[in-house]
């Protein structure tokens, strides 16, 4: 990371030393990074969603977020992951991106000691019909085990699976349906407080819409693709856009990325 452009003074280049003294042009820390993203300390709960998209609005190249990304983009995923007590991602997501256990990471071992958490953020799935794979090493090899968000009405065999398989099932909405708000309260009053979300659009829309999400990491790459790729968030719409404010934004090699709260 090369630069910081804080929020109350626009003006600050990438030539311009950074507020600690040290210059601009250079890698930032993972402690630096873990500062600049830290959890507010107050609240129940604190849902931050983590995306990235192409200039021209595309959230993924070929089914997948890996082509639009960097190596600096990746460095803050891994920071905003070890910041996190739980992870949070669509059924499709999950199929689509391979996702495998969060991992403890050396570098924020003492930070999340600090902070009462355990070695590794938890990954809640967000399933209405529980139709995945429980042989697969996120249900499998987790060092905390992996939650599985769904409705009171999902299919028992599948419930008896996901618990089989050593999943927490955490119900959340009603039929088949998960609710976004009372997802993010039943998580919360699992002790799993601090929460990112990782999509995809269709479960960053549904929090969208519910009026459920408090903060928007967006990784802006300087790439187009064209095509037909989702946005971000999709699915429902709000009646009113409701508008966020930013708190702060670092660039580097052209990809910004922004941090905006509600």
């Amino acid at each position: 990371m090369r630069s910081l452009f804080p929020v109350t003074d626009l003006t600050t280049t990438a030539a311009s030393p950074d507020p600690s003294g040290l210059p601009a042009d250079r890698e930032w820390s993972f402690d630096e990074l873990a500062e600049a993203y830290a959890y507010p300390t107050t609240g129940a709960s604190w849902l931050r969603a983590n995306m990235v998209s192409t200039l021209d609005g595309a959230a993924q190249h070929d089914g997948r977020s890996q082509p639009i990304s960097c190596a600096a983009d990746m460095r803050i995923f891994g920071t905003l992951r070890a910041l996190a007590d739980v992870v949070i991602a669509g059924a499709e997501t999950v199929r689509q991106e391979g996702y495998r256990p969060a991992r403890a990471r050396e570098a924020f071992a003492a930070r999340r000691a600090a902070a009462g958490q355990g070695p590794a953020p938890a990954i809640a799935v967000v399933s209405g019909s529980l139709d995945l794979d429980f042989a697969l090493p996120l249900f499998t090899e987790p060092l905390v085990p992996t939650l599985v968000v769904t409705g009171s009405g999902a299919p028992a065999d599948r419930i008896a699976a996901a618990r089989k398989a050593g999943a927490e099932v955490v119900v959340a909405g009603e039929g088949t349906r998960v609710d976004p708000a009372r997802a993010v309260r039943e998580l919360a009053d699992r002790g799993l407080r601090r929460q990112l979300t990782e999509g995809g659009p269709r479960l960053l829309g549904q929090f969208v819409a519910a009026g459920a999400l408090d903060e928007l990491c967006l990784t802006l790459s300087p790439m187009l693709t064209a095509g037909d790729a989702q946005r971000i968030a999709g699915g429902p719409g709000v009646a009113v856009p409701e508008r966020f404010a930013l708190a702060s934004l670092l660039e580097e090699d052209g990809f910004l990325f922004g941090r905006y709260r509600r």
